[in-house]
């Protein structure tokens, strides 16, 4: 499973440690001496690695959780102290969320056309092939009802050992932030469009207890709101709690800031939107731990769009693409925009390379300490490790692209870690590991 360590040519002030040929993750999370690591859908139906880093030249796989459910994955995991808690969510498919729409949709055509539609009208209306109409009705009567999260103890980290299965609605549970005491879950919940925040008392880890929602305005269907937006673009992809405050990246929505001294009633405090006229939406939001000339600052990240073909990558032209922003949100009811940052393509010589991406995707969470350094996943573009001690004129310091997976035509590092060492952990969304360093010079 180890790999040989050389530091790829494409690298600058970052050397390479080691490196697992690990199937393709989600998000890598690195406690003391381990580094959990949540895998993408794969035919192996792996959920998570646990890694032994203590020494980071030689990194052990200690033990691995596979899945017994083939339509679901398991790609994000985060531990405090000896309890883990990942995502269960339905695998993605070419027919997407049609189901969803096949009984609206049905009612109408019944309704124009004065009797029921047939297989070549529905296929027609919902942009699927006749050939699919099977598989949407199968998927319509017989929903995906393993969505939400699971909670394990890692004691032993060789044998983890599940302790509750938190179920939740919809297609299930995505990116999440925990502590000690709450766990603040991304979700789709009944009666609401788009997935929403549901905070959960984990004091008790067996036994998970719902405290509260928050959700944008237009998102509660139930509740009699109606969405400005068409779909599902608008929707909270994860928060991150600081202090009292909850950081949310909100898709095509753009950021929010949340109260949370109230964890029964959270309130939004502040909002920022950028769609339009920037296109990738809004992925992850926080807050920088440290003052910058008296001023609370913040960073977003988006995520870049998926090209699934060299037309779709050269329909991109002229498209900006995922970058990075900081904000001065010293006063939340006023959230300022003060620069962005891009990686430009003649950095990578995989930019325009499809299928893949070529833009940001995700930050490390939690930065530690009084640095500045944003240590960024850039998908092609690798590990980019940007300094915004200027926060208005953000400064690349390193980098690392490491090489594509074998038979993929680009490296796609969708998560990065780093740990209290300051070592840096990276995991591709195809396959791969590495844990590098940086060399601050």
């Amino acid at each position: 499973m180890n790999a040989p360590t050389a530091t790829p040519k494409l690298a600058h002030n970052v050397t390479r440690l080691s490196h697992l040929d690990l199937p393709g993750a989600g998000q890598v999370y690195v406690q003391g001496d381990y580094a959990y690591v949540g895998h993408i859908t794969n035919k192996e139906q792996l959920g998570t690695s646990i890694v032994d880093v203590a020494d980071p030249k030689n990194p052990k796989l200690v033990s691995q959780i596979m899945l017994e459910d083939s339509d679901s994955h398991s790609h994000k995991a985060r531990v405090i102290g000896d309890i883990m808690i990942v995502n269960s969510e339905r695998n993605m498919t070419g027919i997407g969320r049609k189901a969803d729409e096949l009984p609206k949709l049905r009612r109408q055509l019944r309704d124009t056309l004065g009797r029921e539609p047939s297989n070549a009208e529905l296929a027609q209306k919902l942009g699927v092939k006749e050939s699919d109409i099977p598989g949407v009705e199968a998927q319509q009567k017989n929903p995906y009802r393993n969505g939400g999260f699971k909670v394990y103890d890692v004691s032993d980290r060789a044998k983890p050992k599940l302790i509750a299965f938190q179920k939740t609605h919809g297609i299930g549970v995505h990116r999440f932030d925990m502590d000690a005491n709450y766990a603040y879950i991304s979700t789709e919940a009944e009666g609401y469009v788009g997935n929403i925040l549901v905070i959960y008392d984990i004091r008790n880890p067996a036994k998970p207890e719902e405290v509260s929602k928050w959700w944008m305005p237009g998102q509660h269907l139930a509740g009699g709101e109606k969405p400005t937006w068409p779909g599902r673009q608008h929707r909270l992809h994860h928060t991150l709690r600081v202090g009292d405050r909850l950081y949310a990246g909100c898709w095509h929505g753009g950021v929010r800031i949340v109260d949370a001294s109230d964890i029964r009633k959270p309130k939004t405090i502040g909002a920022y939107n950028y769609h339009p006229p920037f296109p990738e939406p809004s992925h992850t939001f926080m807050e920088i731990p440290k003052r910058i000339d008296g001023r609370t600052i913040a960073i977003a990240i988006d995520e870049e769009d998926h090209a699934h073909s060299a037309e779709e990558m050269a329909r991109r032209r002229g498209r900006p693409h995922a970058a990075l922003w900081t904000f001065d949100i010293t006063d939340p009811a006023n959230i300022q925009p003060l620069a962005m940052f891009e990686v430009s393509e003649v950095d990578s010589p995989w930019s325009r390379a499809a299928p893949g991406r070529f833009g940001a995707h995700q930050v490390q969470e939690h930065m530690k300490g009084g640095d500045t350094l944003v240590y960024c996943a850039w998908f092609a573009g690798g590990l980019r490790i940007v300094d915004v001690a200027d926060p208005t004129a953000p400064q690349e310091v390193g980098w690392f692209i490491p090489e594509p997976a074998p038979g993929k035509v680009a490296p796609q590092t969708n998560d990065v870690d780093v740990d209290e060492r300051g070592l840096i952990y990276v995991a591709d969304r195809y396959s791969g590991f590495d844990i590098v360093e940086f060399n601050r010079g």
